[in-house]
């Protein structure tokens, strides 16, 4: 992904966004080369992000926490004081939370594109292992 020449970046994931993306630990890897901080923001509760990374082995610098994503958004650009503050999302929700927070926005599949990230499939097996895991406990 060209990150404007500086590695000076917080890059923060939609939960949604992430999800989008085949491999969300390679993901995290690539980013962590070319950024200072990486985490997820969701309105989820805690205990659904922290089982999705958990299992998906993402380790994250920051979270939202019982926060809703706005919130954190705006934390989040104060505790990590880099020159560019980067949320990739999914729909225009995200983008007008990112432009109400001062975030720049990236719609998760041109993020992908750019860094060269899989997407995730929509096949149905994809979707028969999705719905057999269980987000909604700890």
């Amino acid at each position: 992904m060209d990150s404007g020449g500086s590695t000076d970046m917080t890059l923060a994931f939609e939960l949604e966004a992430l999800k989008a993306l085949a491999d969300p630990n390679a993901v995290f890897n690539n980013a962590r080369q070319w950024t200072e901080y990486v985490g997820v923001v969701s309105e989820k509760p805690t205990y659904v992000v922290t089982n999705f990374t958990r299992k998906h082995r993402v380790r994250q610098d920051f979270f939202s926490g019982p926060r809703g994503v706005e919130e954190s958004l705006e934390n989040i650009a104060q505790q990590f004081d880099t020159e560019r503050h980067v949320f990739v999302g999914v729909d225009e929700e995200d983008e007008a939370l990112a432009e109400a927070t001062g975030w720049e926005f990236l719609q998760v599949e041109n993020a992908a594109e750019a860094a060269g990230w899989t997407l995730a499939t929509d096949s149905p097996e994809a979707e028969a292992a999705e719905e057999a895991s269980r987000d909604d406990w700890p």
